[in-house]
């Protein structure tokens, strides 16, 4: 396997809900319509989907509760989002909260040197927001790992 994650797909209750969050609250470029079933956005490297959480399960091929709520519920699973300044942190949890999400941690100094916080969409995903002095990106805008 290639060392690349191509589609990061989160299953949503609403899909309207949703484009609009991520879409006009937070900003994330699409051509795509809900209308479509399906909502890709064109971010940097690994593109963010959103899909019906019903008929995700059915794709997989299993059982989903019938309800798919709003409430935060760690699943082991976290989304981040690495910003070039500090400020930029609380800047981007308040557009969240703004939009529809729930700050889930407010924005703080953390044990590893950084700064971040976390923020939940409709659905209850939740992403960390993130900055360091030590973080580089590369001419693309993604974050440079080496």
């Amino acid at each position: 396997m290639e060392p690349r994650i191509s589609v990061v797909t989160l299953g949503v209750a609403d899909l309207d809900r949703s484009y609009r969050f991520y879409k006009d609250g937070l900003g994330l470029p699409t051509k795509m319509k809900p209308d479509g079933g399906i909502v890709v956005f064109a971010t940097t490297g690994t593109r963010l989907s959103l899909y019906s959480y019903q008929k995700l399960a059915e794709d997989i091929g299993i059982e989903a509760p019938e309800h798919a709520g709003p409430e935060i519920e760690f699943r082991g699973i976290t989304l981040a989002h690495t910003v070039r300044n500090k400020n930029d942190v609380q800047r981007l949890l308040h557009a969240a909260e703004r939009a529809g999400g729930k700050i889930v941690k407010q924005a703080q100094d953390v044990f590893w040197g950084g700064h971040g916080g976390y923020f939940s969409d409709p659905d209850g995903h939740v992403w960390e927001v993130n900055y360091s002095d030590a973080f580089t990106f590369n001419p693309d805008g993604s974050l440079a790992i080496e």
